[in-house]
């Protein structure tokens, strides 16, 4: 009898998964097959299912016939995204140690102290970042981004690897310690490969947010550093939505944020698994 509910209440938790995981995953299949619909099929209402397919939308995407190429603000997207998730890494990969291994004093202030730099809403702090980036020459450079999507990052990305380098056993440390090892050996020989699921994990999760980060983006650059999400935004004009072709170009954008959740999905598990254990 036990055996038996059982099975039936894993069964309808297997249920519930799959219809919350379709549920999530009908927009991204609907936005997928817009973008191979034509523009008056795509603004059809009802919409059509049996609409025929077309790669229009993706030629006028990547600048096919004399549009505007979209690589230059994907290749800035993945600079600023990529070199500001080293930066956070760099940083609060032995800023988690002191808070976690070798606690520094009031380490709880600290952490909280990082948490309270995220309650200030991004659009306050717009305009002072735009006068200084203004007043130094930084306006359009994409060095700027990088700086400011590693101090938006490194806050959330402390507490995160604070609670994974909690989990390290502090005998293997002292036992490095023991053979002579330092600081810098014991950070990258002993810590970090333990700590691999929430290392990807606090990477993949600060590479998602500056990728898809817009307002200062919007707003500090223009044609040199233009990202990704930026460049989106210009499918919307005056003279209308462009449904199709902001569903292509959405769907490409989206590409790389993907690919990196799938290659590194079994260490976003652990990780974050491995950081919610106690």
């Amino acid at each position: 009898m036990n055996t038996a509910l059982t099975a039936v209440r894993r069964g309808g938790l297997g249920l519930v998964a799959w219809l919350t995981g379709i549920v999530f995953f009908l927009p991204i299949a609907w936005m997928a097959l817009t973008s191979f619909h034509s523009e008056a099929d795509a603004a059809t209402n009802p919409p059509s299912f049996a609409a025929g397919l077309t790669l229009d939308s993706y030629r006028e995407f990547f600048g096919v016939g004399g549009g505007a190429s979209p690589w230059p603000a994907l290749i800035n997207s993945a600079m600023a995204s990529v070199v500001s998730t080293l930066f956070v890494l760099v940083l609060a990969f032995p800023a988690a140690y002191a808070l976690s291994v070798r606690r520094v004093r009031k380490w709880t202030d600290v952490l909280f102290f990082f948490l309270s730099t995220k309650m200030l809403p991004a659009v306050a702090g717009l305009l002072p970042v735009y006068l200084f980036a203004k007043n130094t020459g930084m306006l359009d450079n994409i060095w700027l981004l990088v700086i400011l999507y590693t101090s938006m990052n490194l806050p959330i990305a402390v507490w995160m690897m604070q609670s994974f380098l909690a989990e390290v056993p502090v005998a293997v440390i002292e036992a490095a310690q023991i053979d002579g090892a330092r600081l810098p050996t014991i950070l990258a020989r002993v810590v970090a490969p333990i700590a691999l699921p929430g290392i990807a994990a606090t990477s993949l999760i600060c590479f998602i947010f500056s990728w898809n980060e817009l307002l200062f983006a919007r707003v500090l650059t223009g044609v040199v550093a233009e990202t990704a999400p930026v460049f989106l935004t210009g499918f919307i004009t005056s003279q209308g939505l462009f449904l199709a072709k902001v569903c292509a170009a959405s769907l490409v954008v989206s590409l790389p944020v993907l690919a990196a959740g799938f290659a590194a999905q079994d260490k976003l598990v652990q990780g974050l698994s491995l950081g919610a254990v106690k």
